[in-house]
């Protein structure tokens, strides 16, 4: 797999986390970079990696052999939800620092076979791990049309067309593949919505079914909810996410926090140079908060 992932806003990170040294957690550590970031840039520093991508397990302990041959980076197969009982088991007290980036990796965008993605045709799966049971073939092909309408209607935000997307699915069934999928929610819009909408018109829906099968706004509410205990005084939480539902709760979570104190009032967006070589990045949020 000879595959190079490039970090979003990798110098925003390093800047909150300039002033800190010791021991990071690295949430969602994907292909390691920027763990590496972290580990190159900060003295002295050590990194634990949370990831339940076997992929992506795969590239960031070939990335950071180095660092985890110097005891520095310790790689983790598991939900970051379960960071506090890890860390328990580890005999680690706080942290100093703690990175959430929620972005789809290029790597699962483009393996046909996971399915994450309409532009090619593969299997409806999208399981970020692959050991769970529960696919995207079994959440469109098995969920009622009150549930697909639900689903459609919070986590696409599509208020208008909810109801007849999952109509028209419930109508197609059963639905095997990707690219089957989308060309039903295509029939589903009319063609002044499709022709009008900036993204592609599949995208929402597709977003919505991956949040559902993996759990991800309930899971980000949860690690948030006890986040803060984690940090030593003075240490930094920084969460990177791409899409309103994320952000909203990655903000609220800060603001409610009694133990936290929030650095970055508005979000922290790429810069005009970073978006233009890595489009990716386009959508990104930074928010960040420290530990009072």
């Amino acid at each position: 797999m000879n595959w190079i992932h490039v970090p979003v806003m990798a110098k925003e990170v390093l800047h909150y986390f300039s002033n800190l040294n010791g021991i990071f957690v690295d949430c969602t550590v994907g292909a390691g970079g920027h763990s590496e970031a972290v580990l190159s840039n900060i003295v002295g520093s050590v990194v634990i990696g949370f990831d339940v991508d076997d992929d992506a397990l795969q590239l960031a302990k070939r990335r950071l052999s180095e660092f985890e041959k110097q005891g520095r980076f310790y790689l983790v197969k598991s939900s970051y939800v379960h960071v506090r009982d890890v860390l328990k088991q580890l005999g680690v007290s706080s942290v100093s620092g703690i990175l959430m980036d929620l972005g789809m990796s290029t790597l699962q965008l483009t393996n046909s076979e996971r399915g994450f993605a309409f532009s090619m045709d593969g299997p409806l799966d999208m399981r970020m791990n692959r050991d769970q049971k529960l696919t995207a073939y079994d959440v469109v092909n098995f969920w009622t049309e009150e549930q697909l309408r639900k689903l459609f209607f919070e986590y696409a935000e599509e208020k208008r067309y909810a109801k007849r997307i999952a109509s028209f699915i419930v109508k197609h069934r059963p639905i095997g593949t990707t690219q089957e999928l989308a060309k039903i929610v295509a029939r589903a819009l009319p063609e002044s919505e499709k022709r009008t909408r900036k993204r592609h018109f599949a995208t929402k829906v597709f977003q919505a079914i991956r949040i559902a099968v993996n759990n991800e706004l309930d899971n980000l509410k949860n690690f948030l909810s006890y986040a803060p205990e984690l940090l030593c005084n003075g240490g930094r939480i920084v969460v990177i996410s791409f899409h309103s539902l994320e952000d909203r709760i990655v903000k609220e979570s800060f603001r409610s926090s009694e133990l936290l104190k929030v650095v970055t009032k508005k979000p922290v967006r790429p810069t005009d140079e970073e978006m233009a070589s890595n489009p990716k990045s386009r959508s990104a949020k930074m928010r960040v908060a420290e530990r009072r």
